[in-house]
């Protein structure tokens, strides 16, 4: 049995759609500079308003990533 050392980094992802497609965006957009991204955790949820509506959703995504052997 291997074991497996993680680190962890924190990321903002924004989305005018959703909550999801927040999230989604942080991690593709960090999958592009880390390797072996294996788990999240969404940490905050908040929004920017503009006159009065919804504009973006703005999410704080916590990442886990195995650390290579």
């Amino acid at each position: 049995m291997t074991h497996h050392v993680y680190r962890l980094t924190e990321v903002v992802g924004s989305s005018p759609t959703s909550v999801d497609d927040a999230i989604r965006t942080a991690i593709a957009k960090a999958a592009e500079t880390i390797r072996n991204i294996e788990w999240f955790e969404a940490k905050e949820i908040r929004g920017q308003v503009v006159d009065g509506e919804l504009a973006h959703y703005q999410v704080l995504v916590k990442l886990g990533f195995r650390v290579d052997d």
